[in-house]
């Protein structure tokens, strides 16, 4: 069995934001492979996440990003409690994504956002359109809405600082470390010169 030290076990905690003993055992389990044991904790910590989904955000801050006078966001990022409000790491992840929907132009936080009749026009526009197998037409056209979507939806668009995952699954690796809920509950861009 490979020997497995403190370092290790503490470095192992702050990546994945699991408890001491959840990452010796990681490591035991994993033996003593680091990257393997990493992995499985993200795993297991994201499964977390995704049941704290459900839990309520009362708390959290008001953020903004100002790019060279001439483009800004503001946006409210939600948690479950003050004392994950004031941390840096959580100030950071808020002004991550302020930066996001400064860079991005994101119209909606999720999918659930886009209103319905924005929905039926464009699948309205993509039905006239289509040419393709009849027999596989509802699939490609949601397929087709979907992408379409895609780059307005804050939470499915690559995230900035990193485009191997999505700004969702960003939050959720936060949600993972912070042990709580944490959510986008609205941002509004402003660039100069330009109106809505």
């Amino acid at each position: 069995m490979a020997e497995i030290s403190i370092e290790q076990i503490k470095k192992l905690k702050e990546l994945s934001g699991v408890g001491l003993t959840d990452a010796k055992n990681a490591l035991v389990e994993a033996d003593g492979d680091f990257d393997k044991a990493l992995d499985a904790m993200r795993k297991k910590g994201l499964t977390k996440a995704e049941k704290r989904g459900d839990r309520e955000t009362r708390e959290g801050l008001v953020e903004s990003y100002i790019h060279d006078g001439r483009l800004g966001a503001i946006v409210e990022v939600n948690c479950e409690t003050s004392f994950v409000a004031k941390t840096d790491e959580f100030k950071t992840l808020a002004h991550q994504i302020a930066m996001q929907i400064a860079s991005m132009n994101p119209l909606y936080v999720s999918e659930a956002d886009i209103p319905e009749d924005v929905k039926e026009a464009k699948m309205k526009e993509l039905e006239a359109n289509f040419k393709g197998p009849e027999n596989m037409k509802a699939q490609i056209l949601e397929g087709q809405a979907k992408k379409a979507f895609a780059d307005k939806v804050l939470m499915n668009q690559p995230y900035i600082l990193d485009d191997t995952k999505t700004v969702e699954q960003f939050i959720k690796e936060a949600i993972a470390k912070t042990g709580e809920n944490i959510t986008v509950r609205q941002f509004k861009r402003i660039e100069l010169g330009v109106t809505e």
